[in-house]
């Protein structure tokens, strides 16, 4: 949890963890709190709460083949996931990054994808919903990306993050690809107040995001994702 004083909290996902127990964080800049962190100088203070909540479980997914879903900003939280997995490559089965913006322009880490396209450890798969003149990548919804990679279901693992209709849209299709739902992990982007379950503005059927999730497997979940307006 984030705070800009004078301003307010928001919950911004780790992106990645530096030297010397550094936090790292990918913000954009849609309102109040993360405009004013956003402007702020190099030195500047800000408040920080946490970590909370739960983790991409990396331990289950030892052995196994590894797919990784993010659309649009849902790449910041899954980032730490694809730095784990090529740090120690040997521990995993074959890696796939399937990732899906709105435009070409709205790619993050566009100099660390580039990188990551060049490894021949890692399958990566790029789309956009409306390309520009300069784009030679994939067009349409990141989860059309799914049947096209050789994963293996039936001992595999997928991380997934993004807009909730995306989730929803991406784990039927890696489902029909014969994925179990116990190991599809989906991380719940939803508007958090208090981080420890108190107020309640997270709640989610029995569970509160901010304390429970944000990672859920989506067994967990899944009755209550198909409950409209939830």
């Amino acid at each position: 949890m984030l705070y800009a004083f004078g301003v307010g909290e928001v919950p911004i996902s780790c992106s990645a963890s530096g030297r010397d127990g550094e936090l790292i964080h990918t913000l954009r800049a849609v309102g109040p709190v993360t405009r004013a962190i956003c402007a702020a100088k190099r030195g500047s203070v800000i408040g920080v709460r946490g970590p909370f909540g739960s983790a991409w479980p990396l331990d289950a997914a030892g052995g196994r083949d590894v797919v990784i879903i993010a659309g649009g900003i849902g790449l910041a939280p899954l980032r730490p996931v694809i730095h784990a997995v090529l740090a120690e490559r040997r521990r995993f089965g074959r890696a796939f990054l399937l990732g899906g913006a709105r435009t070409p322009a709205d790619l993050i880490y566009r100099r660390e994808l580039e990188g990551w396209k060049s490894r021949a450890d890692l399958d990566v798969h790029l789309t956009v919903d409306s390309a520009d003149a300069g784009w030679r990548g994939d067009v349409g919804v990141v989860t059309k990306l799914i049947p096209r990679i050789g994963f293996d279901p039936f001992d595999g693992i997928a991380f997934v993050c993004g807009p909730e209709v995306m989730i929803r849209f991406a784990v039927a299709a890696l489902q029909r690809a014969g994925l179990a739902a116990d190991r599809i992990y989906i991380s719940m982007e939803r508007n958090m107040k208090c981080a420890v379950g108190l107020c309640g503005r997270c709640q989610f059927g029995p569970s509160f995001v901010c304390k429970d999730g944000p990672v859920f497997a989506y067994s967990e979940v899944a009755r209550f994702l198909a409950v409209r307006e939830l």
